[in-house]
């Protein structure tokens, strides 16, 4: 019997989704990944990921933001709305939510004001933060800084920054969400080693599913799409760089996952 794990980012309201939703829930649950938190980034979005919580209430929860690519799209009824959504029992978190200056769909300006309106109403429901940060780590940490004592706790995730951004992050007493960036021998050497460096009670493991497949997979699907059940394999992984036995490294991660979510 393994240990469940929780996969903290998996995007099931992509289209790569559609038409095998539940069989992509089952096959994780048959690799024990028992608790899926589903990433909410826009609010159709997140009418959609409440009801896939519905249809699988003992296996998904998701998070209520406003990924910073949308921040164009915020109007002053948002807060409300977004406010309406994240007090659904489902919700565990507000995002994702962050900056994001590597493409700017919106402008850093627009972000900075989502951002802003997000970690008010984290503060305010008194839930944690599922956070995205892309080349924009000095103007985050600044805005984390301020509402830090607000709110009750945070994940950088998809964590794929330097020793420095990953420190910044610990010493604010956040999580670092790691995922199958962790298995790339071109582009994540780095990441290697700094999980390292990561305190035990405050890692946590992720796919970020359809993205990111884990290219130390043995057999990859034609598709290049990534799953909750691989989640299994990542841990696999983690472990072995942190020289541990995964079952270890399994309960540690489930562990601190219900302690951040309340689950």
């Amino acid at each position: 019997m393994h240990t469940h794990l929780v996969d903290i980012g998996v995007n099931l309201t992509d289209k790569a989704f559609h038409n095998d939703l539940s069989e992509v829930v089952q096959d994780a649950i048959s690799q024990d990944v028992r608790t899926l938190i589903l990433t909410g980034t826009r609010l159709d979005e997140l009418e959609q990921a409440i009801q896939i919580c519905k249809q699988h209430p003992n296996h998904c929860y998701c998070t209520a933001g406003i990924h910073p690519h949308y921040a164009k799209n915020w109007t002053e009824t948002y807060y409300k709305q977004l406010k309406a959504l994240a007090n659904h029992p489902k919700v565990v978190a507000i995002g994702e939510t962050g900056l994001d200056f590597n493409r700017n769909f919106s402008s850093p300006e627009q972000q900075i004001h989502v951002f802003e309106q997000q970690l008010r109403l984290a503060a305010e429901l008194q839930m944690p933060l599922f956070l995205h940060e892309r080349d924009a780590h000095e103007e985050q940490l600044k805005l984390l800084k301020e509402y830090r004592q607000q709110v009750p706790s945070g994940v950088a995730h998809c964590f794929t920054g330097t020793e420095n951004e990953m420190n910044n992050y610990l010493e604010l007493d956040l999580y670092i969400g790691i995922t199958g960036w962790v298995c790339d021998e071109r582009r994540g050497l780095h990441l290697q080693k700094l999980v390292k460096d990561i305190p035990l009670d405050r890692l946590l493991l992720e796919t970020d599913a359809p993205y990111l497949l884990p290219r130390t997979l043995k057999r990859k699907p034609k598709s290049r799409r990534n799953v909750p059940a691989n989640l299994r394999h990542i841990c696999d992984q983690v472990a072995n760089l942190l020289d541990m036995q995964p079952e270890q490294l399994a309960k540690a991660t489930t562990d601190n996952a219900k302690r951040l979510f309340n689950i």
